[in-house]
């Protein structure tokens, strides 16, 4: 029986979003809360929500976030007498929950039993299997173990896991014997440096499957409740990035099947407070145990948006003594809600993660739609910290009402100054087979989400409104004749030029205005049989084939950001005279991106085959392998382990061995 204790005052263990999250519930139930933050989060939202805060100093998650020394020395310093953990970072952290608890602290979540019963994977398969939970076939990987001899027992395809931690870091998908070995090395770094533990195991892969979770809710009296289910099946790099509930695969039976299983293991490991049950779910119906996330998800708020609870409300709840409400007992599902997550990153570069400033990062709320973020105008987007700008969520009598309305959010959000996946998940939302409830992990095997990321109206609308936005904003800065159009002349001329790169593609606009109309030429395609602009520096309205549609421009630099019905493009203007200085030589090996250098694999001098990694870059705690373009050798490495490089900074560089002449 457990004793009823109130909280006054809430630590936040966490950043961003969820930190925010979190401290919208306390204050709504009266509790004040305490934030921490590292030297970039000084002037983060979750800092200004908060009531005090306290500095982490550094940068690194494994000096700030992830020191449980120094969140309870804050925690004592500001007199908060709860921490609640969030997810990632220490949520999972059994001993962290048991220091909080030997300082006096309420810890928001389960035991440290039972978070260290699912802290590894394998001892959790192994407890779920003795409570009659479905579970695959795996194997533990150790210094000594035989990975032939275990891959052929499991079966081809297998998936190589990390123990310990999850969102999909120290994952492999492993189709053959002769991968294996660097598929399971590669999964151990990334584990240890993401997790600080690099054990790993094998598992059946099951291919396409449905990802499908159960939220449930224990309280301290022995009750453990589950509150249905959330799909979260379409994925990239084995992280979610749209989630929905109820799944639409799911009826009431297989529902009340996987709600059962879930509960069962809520109390085989005598669970309390909010946690998820992960599952997954074959073409034939049948579902295994995946893992226990022994913490509040990421995809929480569709559960609370079709159950009208607040989970964090309950996690405090739970915590301070109370037992499970009727509410939660009794819950039932209404409606329908679909989550997407926003993340900065290249889909077009292979889901890079981008970094830079929002210079606007507006995302309409109303009706229907939730807005979570840790993000606002001017934030700085760094290299440090997960890549999620938000969770954008719709809610709706139906799952297409859902759908639509979540589209057009994100489709009229004004995000500028960071490359993002928003066009990738409008178009998802709209896509025929999502809509039809096609939603297994192989759908963005199916769908290239290059395609699925295109403007629907291509490119050329996009620049030409850019191109008389600049044109307009010249004629307005002018000194004289600032009504007369650039480029005018009494006697016709050549029309006014300007190039613009999306990506790897360059764009060329020419216009020119002649007596009351306008010709423009998109890489010298007449733009339409018939066009008329009204042009201004912040907006262009065009008519096209009798369709007129407006758009929006906003100039950041070289930048201008084009938001129009038909979606949203940054294009980068080319400069008339390129800096000599700002070409690399041949054969150099740039940065994709932001990042830390963890592996120089070649030195200067040595040969390398087209195809070969050279250096290992780390970047929001996933590890990207820049390779050899070509046959040849390795004439300069201009960077070592440790070093903090830059988008476009060069690497190394490798000249290309011609291949020798054979006689004839």
């Amino acid at each position: 029986m457990s004793t009823q204790k109130t909280i006054q005052k809430l630590l936040v263990a966490n950043r961003g979003e969820i930190a925010a999250r979190v401290m919208r519930t306390a204050h709504r139930l009266g509790i004040a809360t305490v934030a921490l933050f590292s030297d970039p989060d000084a002037d983060a939202p979750h800092v200004q929500l908060a009531d005090e805060a306290v500095r982490l100093p550094g940068a690194a998650p494994s000096d700030t976030y992830l020191r449980a020394d120094l969140v309870i020395a804050a925690a004592q310093a500001t007199g908060a007498d709860a921490v609640h953990p969030g997810y990632g970072f220490l949520s999972e952290n059994a001993g962290f929950a048991r220091d909080c608890a030997a300082a006096g602290l309420t810890f928001v979540g389960p035991t440290p039993e039972a978070i260290a019963s699912m802290g590894s994977k394998l001892e959790a398969k192994a407890l779920m299997e003795a409570a009659g939970v479905p579970v695959l076939p795996g194997a533990t990987v150790t210094d000594e173990t035989d990975l032939s001899v275990e891959a052929d027992r499991i079966g081809f395809p297998v998936l190589v896991k990390a123990a310990f931690g999850g969102g999909g870091r120290g994952m492999r998908i492993v189709h053959d014997a002769d991968s294996l070995r660097e598929a399971v090395d590669g999964a151990r770094r990334e584990a240890a440096s993401a997790f600080g533990d690099g054990t790993v195991f094998l598992e059946r892969y099951v291919v396409d499957p449905r990802h499908v979770e159960v939220q449930i809710l224990g309280d301290t009296h022995g009750d453990v409740v589950h509150l249905f289910e959330r799909e979260c099946s379409i994925q990239r790099r084995y992280q979610k990035i749209v989630e929905e509930s109820p799944s639409p695969a799911v009826d009431d039976a297989l529902r009340a099947e996987l709600g059962a299983a879930a509960v069962a293991a809520g109390k085989a490991i005598g669970y309390t407070g909010a946690g998820t049950v992960e599952f997954v779910l074959d073409q034939d119906g049948r579902f295994f145990f995946l893992e226990v996330n022994t913490r509040l998800q990421v995809e929480h708020p569709v559960t609370e948006l079709v159950t009208g609870l607040d989970l964090v409300e309950q996690q405090l709840r739970v915590a301070e003594g109370a037992p499970l409400p009727p509410e939660v007992t009794g819950a039932t599902i209404t409606g329908h809600a679909i989550e997407v997550r926003l993340y900065a990153e290249d889909v077009a570069a292979g889901f890079l993660p981008a970094t830079g400033t929002l210079h606007s990062f507006a995302i309409p709320a109303g009706a229907g739609i939730r807005v979570d973020t840790g993000f606002v105008d001017g934030s700085v987007v760094s290299p440090h910290y997960d890549p999620m700008l938000a969770k954008v969520i719709a809610h709706g009598p139906t799952r297409s009402d859902a759908a639509r309305a979540l589209a057009r959010a994100l489709a009229t959000a004004r995000i500028h100054g960071v490359t993002t996946n928003r066009d990738l998940l409008v178009g998802i939302l709209r896509e025929p087979e999502f809509l039809a409830g096609g939603t297994d992990t192989g759908y963005l095997t199916r769908h290239d989400p290059a395609a699925l990321s295109a403007p629907a109206g291509g490119l050329a609308r996009h620049a030409a409104a850019a191109a008389l936005a600049a044109q307009a904003a010249n004629r307005a800065s002018a000194r004289v004749l600032a009504a007369v159009p650039s480029g005018w002349r009494n006697v016709g001329g050549a029309p006014q030029r300007v190039a613009y790169t999306v990506g790897d593609t360059e764009i060329e606009v020419s216009y020119r205005y002649r007596r009351g109309a306008l010709d423009v030429e998109v890489d010298g395609a007449r733009l339409g049989t018939a066009v008329v602009a009204t042009a201004g520096p912040e907006a262009v309205v065009l008519e096209v084939d009798g369709v007129r549609r407006r758009y929006s421009v906003v100039r950041a630099g070289e930048t201008s950001y084009v938001d129009g019905p038909d979606g949203s493009v940054a294009l980068a203007e080319v400069p008339r005279f390129a800096d000599p200085n700002a070409f690399a030589a041949a054969g150099s090996l740039l940065a994709p991106m932001p990042g830390g250098v963890v592996r120089v694999l070649a030195e200067a001098g040595a040969e390398v085959s087209a195809g070969q990694p050279l250096v290992v870059l780390e970047a929001m705690k996933m590890e990207h392998t820049v390779a050899a373009p070509v046959d040849g050798v390795v004439s300069e490495i201009h960077v070592a382990q440790g070093d903090q490089v830059d988008t476009g900074q060069v690497l190394a560089v490798v000249e290309e061995v011609a291949a020798e002449a054979t006689a004839g």
